[in-house]
Protein backbone atom coordinates (compact mmCIF):
# COMPACT_ATOMS: atom_id res chain seq x y z
CA UNK A 1 0.00 0.00 0.00
CA UNK A 2 1.06 3.72 -0.94
CA UNK A 3 0.41 4.74 2.87
CA UNK A 4 2.46 1.67 4.13
CA UNK A 5 5.55 3.17 1.67
CA UNK A 6 5.69 6.69 2.89
CA UNK A 7 5.61 5.57 6.79
CA UNK A 8 8.38 2.83 6.08
CA UNK A 9 10.12 5.91 4.44
CA UNK A 10 9.36 8.44 7.46
CA UNK A 11 10.69 5.55 9.79
CA UNK A 12 14.00 4.77 7.88
CA UNK A 13 15.03 8.33 8.41
CA UNK A 14 13.71 8.96 11.61
CA UNK A 15 11.77 12.03 10.14
CA UNK A 16 7.93 13.02 8.91
CA UNK A 17 9.09 15.93 7.22
CA UNK A 18 7.78 17.05 3.79
CA UNK A 19 10.06 18.97 1.70
CA UNK A 20 7.37 21.65 0.51
CA UNK A 21 8.42 22.91 -3.30
CA UNK A 22 6.63 26.18 -4.27
CA UNK A 23 9.28 28.06 -5.94
CA UNK A 24 8.24 31.80 -6.75
CA UNK A 25 10.82 34.28 -8.55
CA UNK A 26 11.55 35.93 -5.27
CA UNK A 27 12.54 32.63 -3.54
CA UNK A 28 15.28 32.12 -6.25
CA UNK A 29 18.80 33.06 -5.54
CA UNK A 30 19.92 36.17 -7.07
CA UNK A 31 22.83 34.27 -8.46
CA UNK A 32 20.51 31.91 -9.85
CA UNK A 33 18.08 33.75 -11.81
CA UNK A 34 20.92 35.88 -13.06
CA UNK A 35 22.48 32.70 -15.24
CA UNK A 36 18.97 32.12 -16.64
CA UNK A 37 18.42 35.53 -17.22
CA UNK A 38 21.41 36.40 -19.04
CA UNK A 39 21.21 32.79 -21.44
CA UNK A 40 17.28 33.42 -22.08
CA UNK A 41 16.51 37.08 -21.23
CA UNK A 42 13.37 38.03 -19.13
CA UNK A 43 11.53 35.18 -20.09
CA UNK A 44 9.45 32.40 -18.83
CA UNK A 45 11.73 29.91 -20.75
CA UNK A 46 14.23 31.81 -17.93
CA UNK A 47 12.15 31.13 -14.51
CA UNK A 48 11.81 27.71 -15.83
CA UNK A 49 15.64 27.05 -16.11
CA UNK A 50 15.96 28.65 -12.70
CA UNK A 51 13.10 26.83 -11.15
CA UNK A 52 14.42 23.77 -12.37
CA UNK A 53 17.79 23.83 -10.85
CA UNK A 54 16.57 24.99 -7.97
CA UNK A 55 13.91 22.62 -7.40
CA UNK A 56 16.56 19.49 -8.25
CA UNK A 57 19.57 21.31 -6.10
CA UNK A 58 17.16 21.13 -3.00
CA UNK A 59 15.81 17.91 -3.28
CA UNK A 60 19.39 16.27 -4.13
CA UNK A 61 20.62 18.29 -1.16
CA UNK A 62 17.82 16.89 1.29
CA UNK A 63 16.99 13.43 -0.37
CA UNK A 64 18.83 11.61 2.55
CA UNK A 65 17.35 13.69 4.77
CA UNK A 66 14.03 14.00 4.25
CA UNK A 67 10.68 11.13 2.96
CA UNK A 68 8.76 13.24 0.56
CA UNK A 69 8.19 16.37 -1.24
CA UNK A 70 5.11 18.30 -2.32
CA UNK A 71 6.02 20.11 -5.57
CA UNK A 72 2.82 22.73 -5.63
CA UNK A 73 1.38 22.52 -9.07
CA UNK A 74 0.39 26.04 -9.54
CA UNK A 75 4.03 27.20 -9.13
CA UNK A 76 4.81 25.75 -11.87
CA UNK A 77 1.57 25.98 -13.97
CA UNK A 78 1.71 29.80 -13.56
CA UNK A 79 4.70 29.54 -15.96
CA UNK A 80 2.51 27.81 -19.09
CA UNK A 81 3.43 24.31 -20.56
CA UNK A 82 7.26 25.11 -20.02
CA UNK A 83 6.53 24.95 -16.33
CA UNK A 84 4.24 22.12 -16.56
CA UNK A 85 7.15 20.13 -18.27
CA UNK A 86 9.63 21.20 -15.33
CA UNK A 87 6.86 19.92 -13.01
CA UNK A 88 6.80 16.30 -14.60
CA UNK A 89 11.14 15.89 -14.85
CA UNK A 90 10.87 17.36 -11.05
CA UNK A 91 8.40 14.44 -9.81
CA UNK A 92 10.60 12.21 -11.75
CA UNK A 93 13.74 13.20 -10.42
CA UNK A 94 12.52 12.97 -6.66
CA UNK A 95 11.49 9.42 -7.17
CA UNK A 96 14.85 8.73 -8.75
CA UNK A 97 16.60 9.66 -5.65
CA UNK A 98 14.38 7.59 -3.92
CA UNK A 99 11.60 10.11 -2.54
CA UNK A 100 7.63 9.92 -1.99
CA UNK A 101 6.19 12.71 -4.37
CA UNK A 102 2.48 14.37 -3.81
CA UNK A 103 1.27 16.77 -6.24
CA UNK A 104 -0.10 19.26 -4.28
CA UNK A 105 -3.08 20.48 -7.14
CA UNK A 106 -5.69 20.45 -5.20
CA UNK A 107 -8.31 18.92 -7.90
CA UNK A 108 -11.21 17.96 -7.85
CA UNK A 109 -14.56 17.84 -10.04
CA UNK A 110 -17.35 15.29 -11.40
CA UNK A 111 -17.57 12.35 -13.63
CA UNK A 112 -15.13 12.02 -16.62
CA UNK A 113 -13.23 15.27 -15.57
CA UNK A 114 -12.16 13.74 -11.86
CA UNK A 115 -11.34 10.54 -14.12
CA UNK A 116 -8.92 12.83 -16.32
CA UNK A 117 -7.26 14.57 -13.18
CA UNK A 118 -6.63 11.53 -11.32
CA UNK A 119 -5.46 9.84 -14.91
CA UNK A 120 -3.00 13.12 -15.15
CA UNK A 121 -1.76 13.20 -11.43
CA UNK A 122 -1.72 9.38 -10.61
CA UNK A 123 -3.01 7.30 -12.99
CA UNK A 124 -2.64 6.07 -17.18
CA UNK A 125 -4.29 7.95 -19.92
CA UNK A 126 -5.42 5.50 -22.21
CA UNK A 127 -3.95 5.36 -26.33
CA UNK A 128 -6.53 2.11 -27.51
CA UNK A 129 -4.86 -0.72 -25.02
CA UNK A 130 -1.60 0.97 -24.17
CA UNK A 131 -2.07 2.93 -20.46
CA UNK A 132 0.42 6.07 -20.43
CA UNK A 133 1.58 7.39 -17.27
CA UNK A 134 1.72 11.13 -17.08
CA UNK A 135 3.12 12.86 -13.82
CA UNK A 136 2.65 9.46 -12.07
CA UNK A 137 3.10 11.03 -8.08
CA UNK A 138 2.85 9.03 -5.21
CA UNK A 139 0.27 10.90 -4.36
CA UNK A 140 -2.17 13.99 -5.01
CA UNK A 141 -4.18 16.57 -2.70
CA UNK A 142 -7.83 16.84 -3.99
CA UNK A 143 -10.83 19.03 -3.10
CA UNK A 144 -13.42 17.50 -1.67
CA UNK A 145 -16.64 19.62 -2.32
CA UNK A 146 -18.22 18.28 -4.84
CA UNK A 147 -19.40 15.21 -2.94
CA UNK A 148 -18.45 11.63 -2.84
CA UNK A 149 -18.85 10.84 -6.50
CA UNK A 150 -15.69 13.03 -6.98
CA UNK A 151 -13.32 11.13 -5.20
CA UNK A 152 -14.17 7.96 -6.68
CA UNK A 153 -12.28 8.00 -10.12
CA UNK A 154 -9.15 9.10 -8.01
CA UNK A 155 -9.96 6.00 -5.28
CA UNK A 156 -9.62 3.69 -8.03
CA UNK A 157 -6.94 5.05 -9.56
CA UNK A 158 -5.39 4.45 -5.91
CA UNK A 159 -6.31 0.96 -5.87
CA UNK A 160 -5.11 0.50 -9.47
CA UNK A 161 -1.85 1.87 -9.46
CA UNK A 162 -0.95 1.83 -5.53
CA UNK A 163 -1.53 5.49 -4.83
CA UNK A 164 -2.56 7.86 -2.22
CA UNK A 165 -4.83 10.89 -1.77
CA UNK A 166 -5.01 14.02 0.41
CA UNK A 167 -8.51 15.22 1.07
CA UNK A 168 -8.34 18.81 2.03
CA UNK A 169 -10.22 18.66 5.27
CA UNK A 170 -9.45 21.63 8.36
CA UNK A 171 -6.75 23.77 6.11
CA UNK A 172 -3.78 26.02 7.76
CA UNK A 173 -5.09 29.49 6.39
CA UNK A 174 -6.88 31.71 9.01
CA UNK A 175 -9.98 31.90 6.68
CA UNK A 176 -10.65 28.33 6.57
CA UNK A 177 -13.48 28.58 9.15
CA UNK A 178 -15.52 30.73 7.22
CA UNK A 179 -16.41 27.28 5.31
CA UNK A 180 -15.23 24.34 7.11
CA UNK A 181 -16.36 24.98 10.45
CA UNK A 182 -20.10 26.12 9.45
CA UNK A 183 -22.22 23.43 11.22
CA UNK A 184 -23.51 20.89 9.40
CA UNK A 185 -26.08 18.84 11.88
CA UNK A 186 -24.68 18.26 15.29
CA UNK A 187 -20.77 19.08 13.80
CA UNK A 188 -18.58 21.30 11.40
CA UNK A 189 -18.34 20.61 7.67
CA UNK A 190 -14.70 19.36 8.16
CA UNK A 191 -15.60 16.76 10.43
CA UNK A 192 -18.00 15.66 7.72
CA UNK A 193 -15.07 15.67 5.39
CA UNK A 194 -13.06 13.03 7.34
CA UNK A 195 -16.26 10.84 7.65
CA UNK A 196 -16.55 10.47 4.00
CA UNK A 197 -12.78 10.34 3.22
CA UNK A 198 -13.01 7.58 5.52
CA UNK A 199 -16.04 5.86 4.32
CA UNK A 200 -14.93 5.67 1.41
CA UNK A 201 -11.56 4.53 1.11
CA UNK A 202 -11.79 2.50 3.89
CA UNK A 203 -11.04 -0.55 1.33
CA UNK A 204 -7.76 0.73 1.18
CA UNK A 205 -5.98 -0.09 4.65
CA UNK A 206 -2.47 -0.86 5.11
CA UNK A 207 -1.01 -2.72 6.87
CA UNK A 208 -0.28 -0.51 9.86
CA UNK A 209 -3.92 0.41 9.90
CA UNK A 210 -3.90 3.68 7.83
CA UNK A 211 -6.15 4.33 4.59
CA UNK A 212 -4.61 5.50 0.88
CA UNK A 213 -7.72 8.06 1.75
CA UNK A 214 -6.12 10.69 3.75
CA UNK A 215 -6.94 14.06 4.57
CA UNK A 216 -5.21 17.82 5.03
CA UNK A 217 -5.32 19.15 8.38
CA UNK A 218 -3.09 22.12 9.30
CA UNK A 219 -0.52 22.60 11.89
CA UNK A 220 -2.09 26.05 12.70
CA UNK A 221 -5.17 23.88 13.69
CA UNK A 222 -4.09 21.95 17.30
CA UNK A 223 -7.45 21.73 18.61
CA UNK A 224 -8.94 20.56 15.53
CA UNK A 225 -6.53 17.59 14.99
CA UNK A 226 -6.73 16.44 17.99
CA UNK A 227 -10.68 15.43 17.90
CA UNK A 228 -9.67 14.40 14.11
CA UNK A 229 -7.27 12.25 15.45
CA UNK A 230 -9.32 11.30 18.45
CA UNK A 231 -12.56 10.50 15.65
CA UNK A 232 -10.25 8.74 13.02
CA UNK A 233 -7.53 6.96 13.93
CA UNK A 234 -7.38 5.23 10.58
CA UNK A 235 -6.72 8.70 8.62
CA UNK A 236 -3.20 9.92 7.88
CA UNK A 237 -2.80 13.57 7.90
CA UNK A 238 -1.08 16.17 5.30
CA UNK A 239 -0.33 18.84 7.43
CA UNK A 240 0.94 22.10 5.91
CA UNK A 241 1.69 25.53 7.72
CA UNK A 242 4.66 24.39 10.03
CA UNK A 243 6.99 27.24 10.19
CA UNK A 244 5.93 30.49 8.65
CA UNK A 245 2.75 30.34 9.04
CA UNK A 246 3.30 29.35 12.58
CA UNK A 247 2.66 25.57 13.28
CA UNK A 248 5.51 24.41 16.09
CA UNK A 249 6.41 20.39 16.79
CA UNK A 250 3.99 20.60 19.53
CA UNK A 251 0.76 21.94 17.48
CA UNK A 252 1.73 18.66 15.42
CA UNK A 253 1.76 16.26 18.31
CA UNK A 254 -1.27 15.02 19.03
CA UNK A 255 -1.56 14.17 15.47
CA UNK A 256 0.33 11.13 15.57
CA UNK A 257 -0.02 7.99 17.61
CA UNK A 258 1.71 5.92 19.78
CA UNK A 259 4.23 4.52 17.54
CA UNK A 260 4.90 8.07 16.10
CA UNK A 261 3.02 7.12 12.91
CA UNK A 262 0.18 9.01 11.67
CA UNK A 263 1.11 12.03 9.84
CA UNK A 264 3.77 14.11 7.97
CA UNK A 265 4.43 17.71 8.12
CA UNK A 266 5.23 20.03 5.39
CA UNK A 267 7.09 22.75 5.45
CA UNK A 268 8.04 25.16 2.18
CA UNK A 269 9.43 28.57 2.67
CA UNK A 270 11.09 27.81 6.27
CA UNK A 271 13.45 25.34 4.56
CA UNK A 272 13.58 26.72 0.70
CA UNK A 273 14.07 30.32 1.76
CA UNK A 274 16.18 29.55 4.74
CA UNK A 275 19.23 30.72 2.67
CA UNK A 276 17.46 34.60 2.92
CA UNK A 277 18.58 34.75 6.68
CA UNK A 278 22.29 34.62 5.09
CA UNK A 279 22.02 35.11 1.55
CA UNK A 280 26.15 34.36 1.57
CA UNK A 281 25.60 30.81 2.47
CA UNK A 282 24.67 28.19 -0.47
CA UNK A 283 21.08 27.62 -0.08
CA UNK A 284 21.25 24.30 -0.23
CA UNK A 285 23.24 24.31 2.79
CA UNK A 286 20.71 26.70 4.55
CA UNK A 287 17.85 24.66 3.41
CA UNK A 288 19.38 20.69 4.84
CA UNK A 289 20.14 22.81 8.17
CA UNK A 290 16.92 24.37 8.38
CA UNK A 291 15.26 20.93 7.75
CA UNK A 292 17.37 18.87 10.32
CA UNK A 293 16.36 21.71 12.82
CA UNK A 294 12.79 21.12 11.98
CA UNK A 295 13.42 16.85 12.23
CA UNK A 296 14.60 17.61 16.20
CA UNK A 297 12.22 20.00 16.93
CA UNK A 298 9.16 17.24 15.63
CA UNK A 299 11.00 14.55 17.19
CA UNK A 300 11.25 16.18 20.48
CA UNK A 301 7.50 16.72 20.25
CA UNK A 302 5.88 13.26 18.89
CA UNK A 303 8.67 10.90 20.93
Amino acid sequence: MSVDRLIEAIEAKKNPTVLGLDPQPEHIPPAVMEKYVAERGRTLDALCGAYEEYVTALTDALHDAVPAVKLQSACFEALGPGGMEVLQRGVRFARERGLYVIIDAKRGDIGSTAKAYSAAFLGRVALGETLLPVFDADAVTVNPYLGSDNLVPFLKDCEAYDKMIFVLCKTSNRSSADVQELMAGDRPLYRVVAEQVSRTGRHLAGRYGYLNAAIVAGATMPAAIRQLRQNHPELFFLMPGYGTQGGRGVDVAYAFDRQGRGAVVNNSRGICCAWQKDPSAAYTDAAREAALAMRDDLRKAIL
